[in-house]
């Protein structure tokens, strides 16, 4: 049997007229999990609808507004394979939510694809002050997503002309590298996701384009398309050497099995017989069996959502947001408090001591209050501007301390980064996105926790 290609994550972004969808909508379409019969359905209803010309993007629209009238799309749908990859697209903007699922998401991107538009005016909008390009990409490198691709998409509405191309690539990697990422590691590819150009076949259109390439510590990589770029990403590695940590994300009772807490592995292994630590609510309890799609697993690793059974532990001792981890290996422990670097995305106002968002972390789901504003920081640099600011607004980044108003476990972002990355909401948008820098852990132990009896 073949070996199974690795599984990939990639997160598309860029401004609103970039062309995302096009250039999303044409790799599924030439290489994903769309069929045939469907394809030709789109085809059809997009030519009715006058938007003929929109047929790439139509695929993402339909997947889309099926996705947000809550109907559930086969993942599938979502995927596409290079020669080395299965790609799974965790989100593509445009997406209400997109900014706290890029943060909260079930997993973490192994790279962005950055998508620009040549066309003149159009890439200058995207790159200004207030574009969506340059908060992305920002976001992206804060959340750790280290590796970035770049398309410069609509290169037919710019007549294919190399000098345009070499005039915004070289205003890309200026400000990638603003951002904190290298340039020389960066694939920039002249594309059109509406013709085709270079998306999956070299394009006959520019002569003069030689081709990309890297440099990077795991060796150079070159091509000449976007799928190319795809296919040289360099392939996760899976955290099994850590501690484990489960944030659950349901927990059922299934009759004649019992209590079936499901959730990602996030971090470490998870093996029946183990003893396991349910935190901040504090019950340990033996594992009975662990199973993912309806198949029993001997241990289960990071990427694998699994559900686990537990011994003697009803559903309302364990709940979505609580994290599991080893009895034995450093457990999670209940947050007192802990210190962040935060971002403010979109707040109308000023941020002051006291303000109490919803905050998203893993599963968990709970408002914590800025007790302390430590200092105003350079976001990108980390230099301090201003010791215990009395506020700070939109577009600031600052090291604060927050307290969790109800129990709740967050980690180091530098140990446990799915369990270290949060979004701030409030007004039904995304007001900060942060990282956590130190947690205060609650040590106390258990009220006796409770653990599995020797009765079978």
């Amino acid at each position: 049997m073949p070996k199974e290609k690795i599984h990939i994550s990639i997160v598309v972004i860029g401004h609103v007229d970039s062309g995302k969808s096009t250039t999303t909508g044409h790799l599924i379409y030439k290489a994903g999990g769309i069929d045939k019969r469907t394809i030709e359905k789109f085809e059809k209803e997009s030519q009715e609808s006058g938007k003929g010309s929109f047929k790439y993007a139509w695929v993402m629209d339909k997947l889309k507004s099926e996705r947000e009238r809550g109907i559930t799309i086969d993942i599938a749908l979502w995927k596409f394979e290079t020669q080395n990859y299965y790609v799974t697209i965790i989100d593509a903007p445009g997406h209400r939510d997109f900014i706290k699922n890029m943060i909260t998401g079930t997993s973490q991107a192994d790279c962005a694809v950055l998508i620009v538009s040549a066309a003149v005016g159009e890439f200058e909008a995207g790159i200004s002050k207030n574009g969506q390009t340059r908060e992305h990409a920002l976001l992206a490198y804060t959340l750790g997503v280290k590796q970035m691709i770049v398309g410069i998409n609509k290169m037919d509405s710019a007549q294919y002309d190399e000098k345009r191309f070499n005039e915004v690539t070289k205003e890309i990697g200026s400000y990638l590298k603003k951002v904190g990422y290298n340039p020389a590691a960066v694939a920039i590819v002249p594309i059109s996701g509406f013709h085709g150009d270079n998306m999956t076949l070299p394009s006959a259109n520019m002569p003069w384009y030689k081709g990309w390439s890297v440099e990077r510590k795991e060796g150079k990589a070159f091509g000449k398309t976007l799928m190319e770029a795809l296919d040289s990403i360099l392939p996760p590695e899976r955290p099994t050497k850590l501690p484990l940590r489960i944030p659950l994300q349901d927990v059922y009772k299934i009759g004649g099995i019992g209590t079936v807490p499901v959730g990602r592995v996030e971090t470490g292994i998870l093996k029946p017989s183990m003893m396991v630590t349910f935190a901040p609510s504090n019950f340990t309890s033996e594992v009975k069996s662990v199973e993912m799609h309806h198949e029993s697993l001997a241990e289960a690793l990071p990427g694998d959502n699994v559900g686990f059974n537990v011994k003697n532990l009803s559903v309302k001792d364990i709940k979505r947001g609580n994290v599991a981890g080893d009895v034995k290996n450093n457990p999670p422990c209940k947050t007192t408090n802990f210190t962040a670097q935060v971002i403010v995305m979109q707040h109308p106002g000023e941020i002051h001591v006291g303000y109490t968002p919803v905050t998203d972390c893993h599963t968990a789901h709970v408002s914590c209050k800025f007790a302390e504003m430590l200092e105003k920081i350079d976001r990108r640099s980390g230099k301090i501007l201003e010791e215990n600011p009395k506020k700070i607004k939109s577009g600031d980044a600052a090291i604060v301390q927050l307290v969790p108003s109800k129990p709740m476990v967050v980690e180091k972002f530098s140990e446990f980064p799915p369990l270290g990355r949060f979004a701030m909401r409030d007004m039904r948008q995304t007001v900060a996105v942060g990282v956590v820098k130190a947690v205060t852990k609650d040590e106390t132990v258990s009220k006796a926790p409770k653990t599995a009896s020797k009765k079978k």
